[in-house]
């Protein structure tokens, strides 16, 4: 009965409390971990690295200075391609796990020159006596 009192007069003020002490800790956790991601992408941000900008563009860096973060880095996107980017705009530096799906991609092959259809010419799947390019052709209704 004694509890019921005590709970009922200052429940909510320990609700309240406890919540208090839960956001503060929770907040002070975020900004740690926070602080480490960011001095462990300072580290990794070196020249030669590969990295992705904030456009989603991914590149070599070149040149990067990290005591001076309103100096440009100089990032290479393309062989003979240099562009200077704020150095916040970069967003991650890639790893190779992270590099995987890029290389991963199916590569291009070429068509054979006897694959090769000639415009005008029906291809295997027409049916012949129909040109599948002019709209008077035979058509099954």
């Amino acid at each position: 009965m004694e509890f019921a009192v005590f709970f009922q007069q200052y429940g909510l003020i320990l609700l309240l409390g406890a919540l208090l002490v839960f956001m503060f800790w929770s907040s002070r956790r975020r900004m740690q971990r926070q602080k480490l991601e960011q001095e462990q992408k300072a580290r990794q941000t070196v020249p030669g690295a590969r990295v992705m900008l904030q456009g989603g563009l991914y590149g070599t860096i070149i040149a990067f200075d990290p005591d001076n973060l309103d100096q440009p880095a100089t990032v290479e996107i393309a062989p003979g391609v240099e562009i200077e980017v704020h150095s916040q705009a970069i967003l991650r530096v890639v790893t190779p796990t992270d590099d995987e799906p890029i290389s991963d991609a199916p590569a291009i092959e070429s068509i054979d020159e006897t694959d090769a259809v000639e415009p005008g010419e029906p291809t295997a799947d027409a049916e012949p006596g129909t040109d599948p390019d002019s709209d008077t052709g035979s058509k099954s209704a």
